[in-house]
C-alpha cells in the first residue's frame, strides 16, 4: 500500500523508460524519468490486460485515486468495460457538442459563406455572436422550440432593434433548416413565428422628388463651397444616380473619359457573390455635365486609386457620411434628402417628366434587376446608345432645373 509521502517522493531513473508504484487491487502510480506522474487502474478483460487513466498526481490525491479505481471496480463487476464506456461517453460528448445551436450555425455558415457576399458572411455572424449564441448556443439545436426562439427575439425586439428581429428569426431559420438537411434536427420553429413580433416600419429613403425642389437642390449642389471633391460628389451623385457605395468607390481606372463610360466591376455591385464573380459589370454612360466635372478631378486626385480619396489620405475611399454630411450642411435636412435619395429622385423624375423613357432602360440603369428578357436585354452592352440618350437627356434635364427653367414634362428626342 502507498502512501502520501511514497507518491510525492517517487522517481524515475533517468535510464528506465517508466517506474510503477503498486498500491494495490489494480491502482499503480506510473512516474516518468520527467517527473510526470499518472495514477491507472489494470484490468483484465477477455484475458488481457487493460488500463483506465484516473489523472495525474498530485491533481488526483491518493485517496481520491483509490476512490476512482473502486468506482472502475463496480463498473467492471457488472460486465461493462470502463474504458470503453469512457470512450462511449466522449464520442456522446463530442455528438452533442455538435449538434448545439452554435455548432450548427457556424457550420452552416461555413458551408454557406462561398455563395454569400463577404459583407453579408460577416454580419450573418456576428448578428448570432451577439444575440443568439449568448442565449441559444450551448443548447441543443433540436431541444429549441418556438417559445423559446421567440423569448429570445423579443429581448432584440424590447431594445427597439425591430428589423433586427425579424433578421434575426430568418437566419435562425436558416440554421434550423440546414440542421433539418443534416439530420441534427427536424422542425424549423422560426416559420411558425411569422407575425409574433412587432412589424416593421418601413423607412423610405428621404429623397427629393418635385421638379422645382429639384432645381433648388441642384443649386445648392452647385453653390457647394467645400471640398472640391465633396461637391464633385454631390453632382456626379445626381447625374449618374449609382448607389452611394459605388460612387464614393469608384476608381480611375473604372473610367474611360475618351470613352464616356464609367465600368463598374461586378465584384463591386450589389448582388449574390455568385453574380459578383461570375456576372457582368455595370456599364454607366457619362454625359458630357459627368464629363466635366471628371475632368476637373482628375489632376486633384487622378494620380491616386480613387476619384474620391478620403480626405484623411491613404488608400481609403470618401466616407459613407461625406455626402450625407454636406446636404446638412446645404440645409437639406435627413427627412429631406439622402445620399441614396439620388436614386429615388431620378427614378421618379425620369419616370413622371421624361415620357418617351422605356421603364426598362430606367431600370437597367439604376441596376435594378429585371426577370423578363426584355430587362436583361437592356442590361447588355448592346442597348448603350439607349442608355446613353437616357443619360444625356437626364442630365440636360437636372441643368434645365438648376437654371429654373418652367417645369414642364421633358421630350425625349
Amino acid at each position: 500500500m502507498l502512501t502520501d509521502a511514497d507518491c510525492r517522493n517517487a522517481t524515475c531513473p533517468p535510464e528506465a523508460k517508466r517506474r510503477r508504484l503498486t498500491d494495490g487491487a489494480g491502482l499503480y502510480l506510473e512516474v516518468s524519468p520527467n517527473g510526470a506522474k499518472r495514477w491507472f487502474w489494470k484490468f483484465y478483460p477477455d484475458g488481457k490486460e487493460s488500463r483506465l487513466a484516473l489523472g495525474s498526481y498530485p491533481a488526483v490525491t491518493l485517496k481520491e485515486a483509490r476512490k476512482a479505481r473502486d468506482e472502475a471496480r463496480r463498473t467492471r463487476e457488472t460486465g461493462a468495460n470502463p474504458v470503453q464506456q469512457r470512450k462511449a461517453a466522449k464520442l456522446a460528448a463530442q455528438i452533442n457538442s455538435a449538434t448545439t445551436f452554435e455548432a450548427v450555425a457556424r457550420e452552416c455558415h461555413a458551408a454557406k459563406a462561398s455563395g454569400w457576399s463577404d459583407t453579408y458572411a460577416r454580419r450573418w455572424l456576428e448578428r448570432m455572436e451577439k444575440d443568439l449564441f449568448p442565449h441559444l448556443g450551448a443548447l441543443p439545436l433540436a431541444d429549441i422550440k418556438a417559445p423559446l426562439l421567440l423569448q429570445v427575439l423579443r429581448r432584440v425586439e424590447r431594445r427597439g432593434a425591430i428589423e433586427t428581429a425579424h433578421t434575426l428569426r430568418q437566419t435562425a431559420g436558416q440554421v434550423f433548416q440546414y440542421g433539418i438537411q443534416t439530420g441534427v434536427c427536424e422542425s424549423n420553429p422560426a416559420p411558425d413565428l411569422v407575425g409574433a413580433l412587432q412589424p416593421v416600419q418601413v423607412k423610405h429613403m428621404a429623397a427629393v422628388l418635385a421638379p422645382a425642389d429639384a432645381g433648388e437642390l441642384m443649386r445648392a449642389l452647385d453653390s457647394y463651397h467645400g471640398q472640391p471633391t465633396t461637391r464633385a460628389a454631390l453632382l456626379l451623385s445626381a447625374l449618374l444616380f449609382q448607389r452611394p457605395g459605388n460612387i464614393r468607390a469608384m476608381e480611375w481606372t473604372e473610367i474611360d473619359l475618351d470613352g464616356a463610360l464609367w465600368t463598374i466591376p461586378a465584384a463591386k455591385m450589389k448582388r449574390r457573390k455568385t453574380a459578383k464573380l461570375n456576372g457582368r459589370p455595370h456599364l454607366v454612360p457619362l454625359a458630357p455635365q459627368a464629363l466635366a466635372l471628371l475632368r476637373e478631378l482628375q489632376p486633384l486626385t487622378g494620380a491616386g486609386r480613387f476619384v474620391f480619396p478620403a480626405l484623411q489620405g491613404g488608400d481609403k475611399c470618401m466616407s459613407e457620411n461625406t455626402v450625407n454630411t454636406a446636404l446638412r450642411r446645404l440645409g437639406f435636412g435627413a427627412d429631406e434628402m439622402t445620399a441614396h435619395g439620388f436614386r429615388a429622385m431620378a427614378r421618379t423624375l425620369m419616370v413622371e417628366q421624361l415620357p418617351g423613357v422605356s421603364p426598362d432602360v430606367i431600370e437597367a440603369q439604376l441596376a435594378h434587376g429585371k426577370s423578363g428578357p426584355l430587362g436583361a436585354a437592356y442590361d447588355r452592352a448592346e442597348f448603350m446608345a439607349q442608355r446613353r440618350a437616357l443619360m444625356a437627356l437626364w442630365a440636360d434635364y437636372l441643368d434645365q432645373l438648376k437654371a429654373g427653367a418652367k417645369v414642364l414634362p421633358f421630350k425625349a428626342a
